[in-house]
């Protein structure tokens, strides 16, 4: 809902309009839907009807730029179906290499750092068509390494490097003094 919110007052802006300008509190009646009155009943819409009117504010040609999707989670395997859905949510479009970097990502924190291990998920859409994930954990000496022997079909694990480097244009490591940031880039797809 708050991305949804946050859309809404940049497409809104980006046309001259604020929220408070229309004595408008979109949180407190977005669960409650009906058929606007009008040029447009915001405080009526749904986050579907929000999301339309999203569109059709930016479909002037002008990019809105969105804040990145910044989440904070313990890695945990049972988190990653609902973070993989915010990722495609934020994005707004099908996204499966993204997805699937998302979830190699937190799920080496799992395997190699420990289950329950505090991460920080970041998302954003950069200058050149592109989107970048990073995902920070605390574990600064746990660095990713590519398997020296490639996996077999049999092999459980092992592949999440792999892949990593099969969809990414580019990823690396950073590390900070509280912990590392492993990210990569995707070419958007449109």
């Amino acid at each position: 809902m708050t991305l949804c919110v946050d859309d809404l007052r940049a497409a809104l802006s980006a046309h001259g309009v604020t929220l408070p300008s229309l004595r408008v509190d979109l949180p407190s009646f977005a669960g409650k839907y009906r058929p606007p009155a009008g040029l447009v009943a915001l405080g009526n819409c749904n986050a579907v009807t929000a999301r339309k009117l999203v569109a059709v504010l930016r479909s002037d040609g002008k990019a809105i730029s969105r804040p990145p999707l910044d989440v904070e989670l313990p890695a945990l395997p049972g988190a990653l179906q609902g973070l993989r859905r915010t990722v495609r949510w934020y994005l707004d479009a099908p996204c499966p290499d993204v997805q699937l970097c998302v979830t190699e990502l937190v799920t080496n924190v799992i395997r190699h750092v420990g289950e329950g291990t505090p991460v920080r998920v970041r998302v954003a859409r950069t200058d050149g068509d592109r989107i970048r994930v990073e995902v920070t954990d605390p574990a600064r000496q746990a660095l990713p390494v590519p398997a020296s022997v490639p996996s077999t079909l049999d092999d459980e694990d092992g592949r999440g490097l792999a892949l990593l480097d099969a969809v990414a244009l580019r990823w690396s490591v950073e590390q900070g003094v509280e912990g590392k940031t492993v990210w990569c880039e995707l070419a958007e797809a449109h």
